[in-house]
């Protein structure tokens, strides 16, 4: 379902970044203050490549052939793939973001457990949600979008008791997104923590 969806939409879901350009920086200068500078990353769910591409992840894995192809033009090192269960040998990366992706997913206890696989000692995750408590969750919910209708949102607090289960520890969080996207004219400077923004970002790390 999920994978004919981004397959069906790809141009449509690449095209809203564009749309809402702001609100899309926004979320990357988020991710920056937790993304490793250096060592090798990887974005699982990379999608058509604009965050890996954006913030210097060199390999991506997707389930859409669409959006994969769009990622590889975008200099993305691609494998075609699902998370519940990576084409990687383990400790491979020193780090993994899984960026909005986790709400699509059929199994998520499972993909952050391979995450957590293909991870070398002491490498971080970092999962950015639309928060499921936020107002911007819980507008998503009611809109239904033809991404979102598919959607099963997470709150930070549930994502981190997952996050722990499977072996991560050592959290920090980052939010953004304080208004509705239609309504972000600017670039809008991250905020520890969580509770207000829309877009949560969370980073841990594998003991």
């Amino acid at each position: 379902m999920i994978k004919n969806i981004f397959d069906q939409y790809y141009q449509k879901y690449d095209a809203w970044y564009d749309k809402h350009n702001f609100v899309y920086l926004s979320e990357i200068e988020a991710l920056r203050k937790v993304i490793p500078k250096k060592g090798k990353g990887l974005e699982i769910g990379v999608g058509t490549g604009r965050f890996a591409h954006a913030l210097g992840i060199q390999y991506g894995v997707d389930h859409s052939k669409k959006c994969l192809q769009i990622a590889k033009k975008r200099g993305i090192e691609i494998k075609f793939g699902h998370g519940e269960k990576l084409p990687f040998k383990n400790f491979s990366f020193d780090y993994v973001a899984i960026i909005i992706t986790l709400c699509f997913v059929k199994d998520p206890l499972k993909v952050l457990s391979e995450a957590r696989r293909v991870l070398k000692k002491n490498g971080k995750i970092i999962v950015a949600i639309i928060d499921k408590e936020s107002f911007l969750g819980k507008f998503y919910q009611k809109k239904k979008s033809v991404f979102y209708k598919h959607a099963n949102f997470f709150g930070v607090k549930e994502l981190t008791s997952l996050l722990e289960k499977v072996g991560f520890k050592r959290f920090s969080y980052y939010q953004t997104i304080f208004k509705l996207p239609e309504k972000i004219d600017s670039v809008k400077k991250p905020q520890k923590g969580f509770g207000k923004g829309g877009f949560v970002v969370i980073a841990a790390v594998k003991i």
